[in-house]
């Protein structure tokens, strides 16, 4: 591992420590690599599972064309989920835990068996799984004012913060998951919709992608991980004392809320 790994992976532990955002790496450091951003992200997951967390799944960010189109890319990206990521449903989140939050609504899945790449399909990726549910995704960044390109989220663990499995669970196959409807309310407001088609055309689809990435680095997607396949539609700012809820057809319903303070 190069010093500029460790180097920047110690930046941005420090920077989720104190809740002080720091300045993109990519600004200092034009040259900074995908390959580079996702060593500092998987050095930055090895100390924080050596300090005694554990890893429960992953997320998949920039699904949506929308998105990948505004950083220039033309693939996902993805980030760890850790147990202490997790927040009960209808739960409150103390703001001090985190930085710059944003809420996005997706479909989680939970696997029964290993996936491993590199030739994972959508097929497999449904017998796999387990059962999916509703989730929320708070979305965090430790670089100031979300100034990011796409080595700057990598490396930042894909701008990984916090998230909620709601609803109820729901095998694969009795739901069609491209054709699943979302609709999310910030405080009673309903604030956008979407459909399970947005994340890459289906999100199983966006689950095989992961298990075939991830093959790169030599890791497996492990019965009973959470998987965040995608927002269905665009993150929404959080800030004190915003209520968020979201409304999955077929897989019910998850919320949660930030405290005033």
């Amino acid at each position: 591992m190069n010093e500029k790994v460790k180097t920047y992976a110690r930046l941005l532990e420090m920077a989720m420590e104190k809740r002080e955002a720091v300045a993109p790496l990519t600004s200092a450091d034009p040259a900074f690599t995908i390959q580079e951003a996702y060593q500092v992200q998987l050095e930055t997951i090895t100390q924080r599972v050596e300090a005694g967390r554990r890893i429960v799944g992953k997320k998949i960010g920039l699904t949506s064309l929308a998105m990948q189109t505004l950083l220039q890319v033309d693939q996902p990206d993805y980030g760890h989920l850790l147990d202490d990521m997790a927040v009960e449903n209808g739960g409150v989140i103390p703001f001090s835990r985190v930085l710059q939050p944003r809420v996005e609504a997706e479909i989680a899945f939970v696997l029964k068996q290993e996936l491993i790449g590199p030739r994972v399909t959508a097929l497999d990726v449904l017998l796999a799984t387990e059962y999916v549910l509703p989730a929320l995704e708070i979305v965090d960044s430790r670089i100031a004012d979300w100034k990011i390109k796409l080595a700057d989220t990598i490396a930042d663990n894909a701008s990984s913060g916090l998230f909620v499995l709601g609803g109820k669970p729901v095998k694969p196959d009795a739901v069609d998951l491209p054709q699943i409807g979302m609709v999310l309310y910030k405080n009673g407001e309903m604030m956008n919709t979407g459909v399970g088609a947005a994340a890459l055309g289906d999100p199983a689809v966006c689950v095989a992608w992961l298990a075939n990435k991830l093959f790169e680095y030599g890791i497996t997607l492990k019965a009973g991980e959470v998987i965040l396949s995608g927002a269905l539609s665009a993150a929404i700012d959080a800030k004190p004392g915003d209520q968020f809820r979201a409304r999955l057809a077929h897989l019910g319903e998850v919320s949660v809320s930030f405290s005033a303070d």
